[in-house]
């Protein structure tokens, strides 16, 4: 990684459509040479995926809320993860170290609905405790590629 990739990834961060051509204009380098860059930068893993980032309010999904779960003993682990996964409303499960054992984003259509959730994690084998933090804003929602430090643009 140099400092070209990382202003390749910069562009793509602000606009996954983008193409080569606008990305080289940018960053004053030949269309060939970025795709070059992004077929590396793919094949070594640094990028996993070209998504879009999704409205969710625009959805119906009006609230989000961070679930912390405690489970029981730790032979839950599997069983566990494997059911987070299979709920569409759990945006990201992590497992923490701590007081708890993960935490997931939750992303509900009301207090009613996030209720509804809440009851089924809790009904998860192995799930001994919960805790939910409602999220009342977002003020900062964004992947970062560098250090405040280290500027590239």
């Amino acid at each position: 990684m140099d400092l070209t990739d990382y202003k390749i990834l910069a562009c793509l961060k602000e606009n996954a459509r983008q193409n080569a051509t606008e990305i080289g204009h940018k960053i004053n380098l030949s269309t060939s040479a970025v795709l070059e860059r992004i077929k590396k930068l793919e094949s070594s893993g640094i990028i996993q995926q070209h998504t879009v980032l999704i409205d969710q309010k625009a959805l119906g999904r009006e609230l989000i809320a961070f679930i912390n779960i405690r489970l029981e003993h730790p032979k839950f682990y599997e069983s566990f993860v494997s059911e987070i996964n299979a709920r569409h409303c759990i945006a990201e499960c992590y497992h923490i170290a701590g007081d708890f054992d993960f935490i997931t984003k939750v992303l509900a259509e009301n207090g009613q609905n996030l209720e509804e959730i809440l009851a089924d994690i809790k009904s998860i084998n192995g799930v001994s405790l919960t805790r939910t933090t409602v999220v009342l804003s977002t003020n900062k929602h964004e992947v970062c590629l560098l250090p405040d430090k280290q500027k590239f643009m």
